[in-house]
């Protein structure tokens, strides 16, 4: 689905413009970047969820392909089997993206059990394979008071334990019940032009890693181990 800047009425569309590929050097394929967004509360009306919908309206707008998964009905992790239908879902969903946008509410100073629950039913490996090994990644976390980084900070840990490769910009909504309309729609504010800064920065990223992120993450350490070794190593029971 095509998105018009008109359908983001916060935008000067002056100073938005489409992403310059031939400025990015880009290589490999040619198709929109792959993103996926996660978000971190089931409430009714859910501000981690309302600020990834107005990310993936971006991102559209930037020509990317985006996909949300809604994590209502995911098991707590370990109380069932992977071949759970949602499980399976965001799994699918992990293969399938380029780069993924992360975005938790901050309870207790930290993310949300939700937006973890989600993070740790990605495997770290799949036979050999890391499925995150690679994909860039965004963070941004949504306040009830004032601004905190906790969650962004703890969700970079995970992007860099899980191998990807976590863009420098980040985004923190402070109050964020009340940076939204009546439409659950973002207002105009600092916090919106910091959300398109981020996504812009993941979408530049995407296209300038993807066609060599097995490249940029090959290691001299694995290469001296044999694929069954390497298997067999990334493959051992859980702790």
């Amino acid at each position: 689905m095509a998105f018009e800047v008109n359908d983001l009425p916060n935008i000067d569309a002056e100073q938005f413009s489409a992403l310059d590929h031939d400025a990015l050097c880009t290589s490999g394929a040619g198709h929109a970047p792959k993103i996926l967004l996660l978000y971190g509360s089931l409430r009714q009306r859910s501000f981690s969820r309302l600020v990834t919908e107005e990310a993936a309206r971006l991102l559209q707008a930037m020509g990317a392909e985006t996909r949300i998964f809604n994590p209502s009905g995911l098991p707590l992790p370990d109380d069932a089997a992977a071949s759970h239908p949602k499980v399976q879902e965001l799994r699918e969903l992990v293969q399938w993206c380029e780069g993924m946008a992360w975005c938790s509410p901050e309870r207790h100073g930290a993310m949300t059990s939700i937006m973890k629950t989600q993070i740790d039913w990605i495997p770290l490996s799949l036979g050999a394979v890391r499925p995150t090994q690679g994909k860039t990644l965004a963070v941004m976390q949504v306040c009830g008071g004032s601004q905190s980084f906790n969650t962004v900070n703890q969700m970079r840990i995970l992007g860099r334990w899980m191998r990807m490769i976590t863009i420098p910009n980040q985004s923190s909504v402070a109050k964020a019940f009340m940076e939204f309309d009546d439409n659950n729609r973002m207002k105009p504010s600092a916090y919106y032009n910091r959300i398109v800064d981020v996504m812009e920065e993941l979408v530049k990223f995407t296209l300038l890693t993807r066609g060599c992120s097995d490249y940029l993450t090959d290691r001299y350490s694995e290469r001296v181990e044999s694929a069954e070794q390497l298997s067999a190593r990334v493959n051992q029971r859980s702790i």
